[in-house]
């Protein structure tokens, strides 16, 4: 009687193990996937409707992200993380990223890629003008760089702080290149935000959608689909510019954790956010796939005109990484 209790106990021990390894199986964590950015809330939806894996929502940024990577790298916790292009080479040099090439990587251009498969661009996005209309009165919308500067959007203008945000760095990167500066040369952009000062910006540190449809930041230098989703999901009186002096693109990469708990399911959602499905539900939300022939057509009706566009040039990763620092610096001491 004895054994045989002992073998019923050891059985339903192991009955409880298998169930925990089942369930471990059907998860996936991801870093930085919150749900109210860019429709991770849809995706997350879809990957548990398709491949029975649950992906809990993430609501960390890029920084934050690759700073609990390296805390956690002796006992990892995420499966993928989703990151700003600029934070791609950061992490893999961080050893926190492991190299795989999903279904359909050799498609993906070169340049929106590592070459070993440690991270992948799966969408972009253009930075401009998130403008208010109705917060901005019967001031004109602005349709330049320059236009900021005008006594009339005095304390109507906001950006993301360049100190601590991805978004802002880049939006000193796009001034500068749009005013004849280089990725080594930083003076424009240093100049222009200095200028900027005496209109008495709005600089918070964090993404400030709601702020921009509530009115309380009539104009705000953010991607386009953010602008859409306010115009088009949320009813809001909002427009997108591109100023006229130019702008950038700029990719979000996703990579496999090193050693992440559950690998074979990160892997498995990293094959998906590339698919024929997953790539037109980004283009549905605003976001330029990765593979342009899924942004469908009535998606892309809601787009500025490609002639618009054609201001907006790709940004340099790498070079974007070097100066991000100078950036961080140089803002610090010039402009602060």
């Amino acid at each position: 009687m004895f054994k045989r209790i002992l073998l019923a106990t050891a059985l339903g021990i192991a009955a409880l193990g298998g169930i925990h390894d089942a369930n471990a199986q059907q998860r996936a964590i991801c870093y930085n996937c919150p749900p109210e950015w860019a429709d991770w809330g849809s995706q997350l939806k879809m990957i548990q409707s398709k491949l029975g894996i649950t992906v809990p929502p993430d609501n960390k940024n890029s920084g934050q992200a690759i700073a609990a990577l390296i805390a956690e790298k002796a006992n990892p916790v995420a499966d993928v993380t989703y990151l700003g292009g600029i934070a791609a080479d950061p992490a893999k040099d961080a050893g926190v990223l492991s190299p795989y090439k999903p279904k359909n990587w050799d498609k993906i251009p070169a340049d929106l890629k590592d070459p070993d498969g440690n991270w992948f661009t799966i969408h972009s996005g253009t930075l401009g003008l998130f403008v208010n209309k109705q917060a901005l009165g019967n001031k004109p919308v602005p349709q330049s760089w320059a236009d900021l500067l005008k006594p009339e959007y005095k304390g109507l203008v906001g950006y993301l702080d360049p100190t601590s945000a991805a978004v802002g760095q880049l939006g000193v990167m796009a001034v500068n290149l749009a005013l004849g500066g280089t990725y080594e040369n930083l003076d424009a952009g240093i100049k222009y935000f200095k200028d900027l000062q005496k209109n008495q910006p709005i600089v918070p540190k964090q993404t400030s959608y709601a702020r921009v449809i509530s009115g309380e930041i009539p104009i705000l230098l953010d991607y386009d689909f953010n602008a859409y989703r306010g115009k088009y999901t949320d009813k809001s009186p909002v427009e997108f510019v591109i100023p006229k002096e130019g702008s950038v693109v700029f990719p979000y990469v996703m990579g496999l954790t090193n050693k992440g708990p559950n690998a074979e399911n990160g892997k498995k959602v990293l094959d998906f956010v590339l698919s024929d499905e997953s790539q037109a539900m980004w283009g549905n939300a605003y976001l330029r796939p990765v593979f342009a022939q899924h942004l469908s057509a009535d998606a892309k009706a809601k787009f500025l005109p490609d002639a618009d566009y054609a201001r907006a040039k790709p940004i340099d990763l790498k070079k974007l990484a070097t100066a991000q620092k100078v950036i961080v610096d140089r803002y610090n001491k010039e402009v602060n």
